[in-house]
Parts: C-alpha cells; sequence; structure tokens
C-alpha cells in the first residue's frame, strides 16, 4: 500500500522514517545524472526511495520507473506529437502526488516537461530541487520568475550559472558535471601531443546524438562528412558511437552504401580518449569529447524555416554549442544549424586534421576548459543537498 500524503512512511522494523523521493527525467543525459545521483543516496544512506520518470539506468540504480520517458524526449521542433503523451502522463503525476506521500521532487533537465511537474509538485505543497539549470540565460531569461516560483533549490552544472541564477533570485548551488564524475586521474594527462600523427591515418569519431530525431538528421551527414575523408585520406578510419546498444543497431542499419565505420555503444569518453578528430552532434557530449582532449567539430540540423522566425530570435548567446559558450569564443568550430550542404564542414574537418599544430593546440585548450567541471564530484554534491533538504 503506497503512503497517504498525510500519513507517516516508515521501514519494516517501523522505527526509522523512510523517505520518498519523485524524480523525474526525459533525456537519456538526465537518466544517467539521476541513476548516479541514485546510487550514490543508497551509499550515503538506506532511509530513501526512489519513485518517478526516467530510463533503464534510474530502474537498475533502485528506481520505481512509473513510465519510461527517455527515448520519447526530443526538440521541440519535433515534440509537437508527443503532445497528448504528455499531457496525459501529467494527469498522472499529479494524481501521484496528490494520493502518495512525498517529500521531495527532483526534476533534471527538459524544462519544456518538467516545469510542469515542479508546478505539480508546489501544488502538492512538496518541495523541489531541480537538477541541471534550465538555460534560460540562452534563450528564455523572462522564465525566470516561473523558475523561482517551482524551484526550492537548483543544482547547475555549469560554472557561470550559480552567478546568473543566484543574481535572480534563485537558490543556487553549482555541483560540478555529473558526466565527469567518473573522470580518473590528472586532467592534463588526456592531452594529446600527436607525436607520430599521419593525417593520413586519422582515427575520427563520430557521434550523432542520443535522441531519434538526432541520429535522423545528423547521421547521414556526418557519413557524407566522413566518406569526404576518405577520399582525402585513404586510410582514415571511423568509429560511431551511440549511447546504447539500441542506438548502435538504429546507426548500423542507416550506414549508406559505400561507408566502412566501426560501431561502439557506451563508450564516448573512452573513443574520445582515442580518437584523433571527433565530429560531435550539439549538446553535453561535447564536454565529455573535451575532457577527453579531443579536437571536433559540432553540428546540428534544424528546421530553416522555424529557426529564422523563431529560433534565432529566441536564442541570447553569440555561440550555440556549450564548449564555445564556455569559453567565450570560438574554440572549436560550430555549424549550427545548418541547412544544406555539408561541403562547408567537411572542408573544415579536411583543414584541422591535416594541422597537427593546431589539433595539439585544440587538445590543450580543451582540456584546460573544462578542468572547473571535473573539481568535485556532482552526484556526491547533489546527494548530500537532497540529504538536507529532507532533514529540513
Amino acid at each position: 500500500m503506497p503512503c497517504r500524503q498525510n500519513e507517516a512512511c516508515e521501514t519494516m522494523a517501523g522505527s526509522e522514517k523512510l523517505y520518498r523521493v519523485f524524480i523525474s527525467a526525459a533525456e537519456p543525459s538526465a537518466d544517467s545524472h539521476c541513476a548516479g545521483l541514485i546510487s550514490t543516496m543508497g551509499k550515503l544512506r538506506g532511509d530513501v526511495e526512489f519513485v518517478g520518470l526516467g530510463g533503464p539506468k534510474m530502474a537498475a540504480a533502485g528506481c520505481e520507473l512509473l513510465e519510461t520517458t527517455v527515448g520519447r524526449a526530443s526538440m521541440i521542433y519535433n515534440a509537437f506529437g508527443h503532445v497528448v503523451h504528455y499531457y496525459k502522463l501529467l494527469r498522472r503525476i499529479r494524481r501521484y502526488l496528490e494520493e502518495n506521500r512525498v517529500d521531495l521532487v527532483i526534476v533534471c533537465d527538459s524544462p519544456a516537461f518538467n516545469f510542469h511537474v515542479a508546478k505539480a509538485a508546489k501544488t502538492s505543497g512538496i518541495r523541489t530541487l531541480f537538477y541541471v539549470a534550465p538555460q534560460l540565460w540562452a534563450w528564455a531569461p523572462w522564465r525566470i520568475g516561473k523558475l523561482r516560483r517551482r524551484c526550492d533549490k537548483l543544482c547547475c552544472i555549469l560554472p557561470f550559472e550559480q552567478q546568473w541564477f543566484a543574481g535572480r533570485g534563485v537558490d543556487t548551488v553549482f555541483v560540478g558535471h555529473p558526466l565527469l564524475d567518473g573522470a580518473a586521474g590528472d586532467v592534463s594527462e588526456n592531452k594529446k601531443d600527436y607525436a607520430g600523427y599521419d593525417p593520413a591515418g586519422v582515427l575520427v569519431a563520430l557521434m550523432p546524438g542520443s535522441r531519434t530525431a538526432e541520429i535522423k538528421t545528423l547521421w547521414r551527414p556526418m557519413q557524407q562528412i566522413a566518406q569526404s575523408i576518405k577520399d582525402k585520406y585513404a586510410a582514415a578510419r571511423f568509429v560511431a558511437v551511440a549511447v546504447d546498444e539500441q542506438g548502435s543497431r538504429k546507426l548500423e542499419t542507416a550506414q549508406i552504401a559505400g561507408f566502412e565505420c566501426e560501431y561502439s555503444a557506451g563508450t564516448l569518453a573512452e573513443t574520445a580518449r582515442q580518437a584523433d578528430f571527433a565530429i560531435v552532434a550539439s549538446g553535453s557530449a561535447t564536454l565529455q569529447v573535451a575532457a577527453a582532449g579531443c579536437p571536433m567539430v559540432i553540428m546540428y540540423q534544424s528546421s530553416r524555416m522555424l529557426w529564422h522566425l523563431v529560433g534565432r530570435w529566441l536564442v541570447n548567446t553569440q555561440y550555440l554549442s556549450l564548449v564555445n559558450i564556455l569559453a567565450e569564443h570560438e574554440m572549436v568550430p560550430e555549424f549550427m544549424p545548418y541547412f544544406r550542404s555539408v561541403e562547408p564542414i567537411a572542408a573544415k574537418c579536411e583543414q584541422l586534421i591535416a594541422d597537427t599544430d593546431r589539433l595539439r593546440q585544440m587538445s590543450s585548450e580543451l582540456v584546460e576548459l573544462v578542468k572547473p567541471l571535473r573539481t568535485q564530484n556532482a552526484s556526491q554534491k547533489t546527494a548530500e543537498i537532497v540529504g538536507q533538504m529532507l532533514r529540513a
């Protein structure tokens, strides 16, 4: 029997309170972040149970999933078909929060959906923690009032976000980036020296992202770019990285005729450390590639019409990729969004692959850039904050 909102929820022995945390994630990256948090909480204390929305990694970490949401997420331009599904899901969440005792709600990324989850929590009188700050500084600063009303604590993962949100009245803590929690050793060890490097045999990592929409719009263009590189460097090798085995099968199924490539699942950081160069879909993966010291080109495709009608007027930053936003200059080439030919992207890749000195310099700059993100264990820090909020 679930605990009602006004009942005490206790362990089998009846002597210790068992806390229940509702947690919501919709992206594969958020699934990883939340799984790390759940696992860390389990190591720190045994009196917290997690229930909510997420993916296989959260379930494996011990979260009871009311629904698997990871895999349905998409960018706004592709999200309209999911409106009815998410409307029904939000009604189910509201009922759950009304009918069950929940001590804390944690929402991770995906603000378009999770702002509604946070609102449902506040309506039910439950405190909320945002894990990963919505990027209002980039595209929607006018939504800060809504965030203040729905957020009791914000754990941000980019250094500059703490000052931005705190200066606008949000209780904010920088916790570091959870994707870099497992990075071991001195970060300087990841710098590539390119000793003995020969562009003719370059190893290129292709990372088209984890969303179905990303794979659909980016995988074929990445292969076309790779084929152009192969035409210039006959011994060039390519490895495509997917988030999991299912994603790897999708990539392999969509391989274009005549293209040769190896496939790997769940090895983004390891592959980036081995590769000489990478072509990466914009997103948090670019920070993992940067931490591995792997020079890259970043790309993303969008609707040309919607970008010119809406997107270009909403974005407030000079650059769109996280790497260049953090660097405050174009540290790596970004083609975001691109609409037509991949030839300019291929030409830039070929230019960089031929320039050993530039590759070495970019590797060093990327490693230095992400150092502040690796200064603490994000899962550990966030777990401590969760514990404090549960005791409050």
